[in-house]
């Protein structure tokens, strides 16, 4: 039988690891994970991420109701909050307020950990697919490895830098680890426009 699997996708480390500035931002994550693991029977796809403000939002609107299409995928939203930093520019001759605000994304990471964690207690899945980079999942998968060592896990890392996709920590936990394969992703594209399921259409960003 081939193994029950669930795919917990980290959105921003796959938007800036893999397609952004690409041709191929319009990304049927259903399709591509069924291209990536044919072998596998996908249950679900969870798809972690948060609303960013600014001019960028509306093309991030219409490309998670794309994802809204697809009877696999979860669309599990984090937020943004703002952060004061100061700034450390020691060349700076400014004498005013050194301090300004940032967007930081939250949720996510701990989001994916709950997820990964709660499926497995459930026993929803054999193998779990995470796609990140990111340090801060490394607790979730050790526990998950200690709690359940039969069940198996598949970090791929969304890089086109070696340097970013190194991600040495959470490759290490992981019963096997990838850099994600770009050259799927021109054969897991949706259809411009797209039916939205009640009886509109989506159409891909001008942008993008």
């Amino acid at each position: 039988m081939p193994p029950r699997t669930i795919v917990y996708i980290d959105g921003f480390n796959l938007y800036y690891g893999a397609v952004r500035g690409s041709a191929f931002k319009w990304l049927n994550l259903q399709r591509f994970f069924q291209l990536l693991r044919p072998a596998d029977n996908i249950l679900g796809i969870h798809y972690f991420t948060a609303l960013v403000d600014g001019p960028t939002r509306p093309n991030q609107v219409v490309y998670l109701r794309a994802l809204g299409t697809l009877p696999l995928v979860n669309i599990v939203l984090g937020k943004f909050k703002k952060k004061q930093v100061r700034c450390s520019n020691s060349a700076c001759t400014f004498t005013g307020d050194r301090f300004f605000e940032v967007p930081e994304e939250k949720r996510t990471d701990v989001n994916i950990a709950v997820f990964l964690l709660d499926d497995a207690y459930q026993n929803k899945c054999d193998h779990s697919i995470v796609v990140s980079g990111d340090s801060d999942l490394v607790p979730a998968i050790s526990l998950l490895k200690v709690r359940f060592p039969h069940k198996k896990v598949t970090v791929y890392v969304p890089s086109r830098n070696p340097k970013r996709g190194a991600a040495v920590e959470l490759r290490s936990v992981a019963d096997k680890h990838r850099t994600l394969p770009l050259n799927l992703l021109p054969f897991a594209q949706f259809s411009n426009p797209l039916p939205d399921g009640v009886g509109a259409f989506l159409h891909k960003p001008a942008s993008w």
